[in-house]
């Protein structure tokens, strides 16, 4: 074990062997010029390599940073790390964010070295018709990302959400047909439960069409329970995982401690979101606090310790980080090089239980079928 020292400065340990070589002993190329070190692994069953790392996108643009140069700086800053996967989706800020991405990738000016993901089904207007996983949106929503990337095609395009009024072989048609026309590359999902990730996979085969090859759950040391049974699912069928919000919505960002003013949140909403009369908040206070505990215990932020713990896992390919800042970024650069021990992976498992959520609400997932309507005849 070789000690280093993190964005924060803070001696952190990683694994000795170089962060270039994969697990199979195969040195990678890193398409940043300033070369830095940025430990990859391959996307699911692609052969596509992608950093651990994922930059996501979705505080650029109007739900956080408005400057459009400072959004391409921070984006660029990345790059130049290491990471060469960026994730986005139509409905941030509106499109705003994938414009931004465009902005970045033209001005970065190598679009090969680059995966690009972004994702659609949520509503871009209030009219019928221009949201969820038909053939008819698919169509129509490619084209506005494609346009708004300003690139030729999508690495990676994912369905946001399940569709509950759409036949997943109506969805996986269109998407096959875009990746026959060239416009998109590989297909996912998001947030999709255990059996809606089977039943996609499934009709993928009986109808010989794409299948999905990554799933985007929500991961992270407080929302533990895609641990039980999607995170084993999407390892049967060799996908690729990438876990959005593993600081946990900015929870596990160090910020949420006992004995400290709570932060308002990003965008502004009332301070009673944090009311610590419920019973859910003040339980998920309490494990934050002892995670941010450990961490200091470690030397280590908790930020890294949130991220590490999160790519530790054997089914997880890269972890979504989403800056607004660039010191927001910088904190978060070296966290896939920190490798946590036996002990540690034990302590947290003693602070949250595995396959938990210290809150349910964070499931990222409403489950429409227990609404009274749907339960009674």
């Amino acid at each position: 074990m070789t000690p280093r020292y993190g964005a924060g400065g803070e001696a952190v340990t990683v694994n000795c062997r170089d962060p270039g070589v994969l697990s199979s002993g195969r040195s990678v190329g890193y398409m940043s010029e300033k070369n830095t070190a940025q430990p990859t692994t391959y996307l699911g069953r692609t052969g596509v390599e992608v950093s651990r790392l994922c930059l996501g996108t979705m505080m650029f643009g109007d739900w956080g940073n408005k400057s459009h140069e400072d959004s391409v700086r921070i984006i660029r800053r990345a790059i130049d790390s290491g990471i060469n996967f960026i994730d986005s989706a139509d409905i941030y800020a509106y499109g705003e964010s994938e414009e931004i991405v465009g902005k970045a990738i033209a001005e970065y000016g190598r679009r090969e070295d680059l995966v690009i993901g972004t994702k659609f089904f949520n509503g871009m207007k209030q009219q019928p018709n221009y949201r969820g996983g038909s053939r008819r949106w698919i169509m129509r929503a490619v084209e506005d990302s494609l346009r708004r990337l300003g690139t030729d095609y999508i690495d990676l395009y994912q369905m946001h959400r399940p569709d509950e009024h759409t036949d997943i072989e109506e969805t996986l048609g269109a998407l096959d047909d875009l990746v026959r026309q060239g416009k998109i590359r590989y297909i996912g999902s998001s947030t999709f439960q255990p059996s809606q990730v089977v039943e996609a996979q499934w009709a993928a085969r009986r109808n010989h069409t794409a299948r999905f090859v990554t799933e985007q759950p929500p991961y992270s040391m407080l929302v533990r329970g895609v641990e039980a049974d999607l995170l084993p699912t999407t390892g049967r069928h060799n996908m690729g995982t990438l876990v959005w919000s593993p600081l946990a919505g900015g929870w596990l960002s160090g910020k949420y401690r006992k004995g400290q003013e709570l932060p308002t949140t990003r965008r502004g909403s009332e301070r009673e979101q944090f009311d610590l009369n419920d019973p859910k908040l003040a339980a998920k206070l309490d494990a934050a606090d002892q995670l941010g505990q450990l961490a200091d215990d470690l030397g280590v932020s908790l930020v890294n310790l949130a991220l590490a713990f999160v790519l530790r896992h054997p089914s997880v390919s890269s972890a979504i980080i989403g800056p607004r800042t660039m010191e927001q970024l910088e904190s978060q650069l070296s966290a896939a090089s920190l490798k946590l021990d036996e002990a540690t992976l034990d302590r947290i498992d003693q602070i949250v239980p595995p396959g938990t959520n210290v809150n349910p609400d964070d499931s990222g997932f409403s489950n429409y079928w227990l609404d009274p309507q749907r339960r009674r005849r």
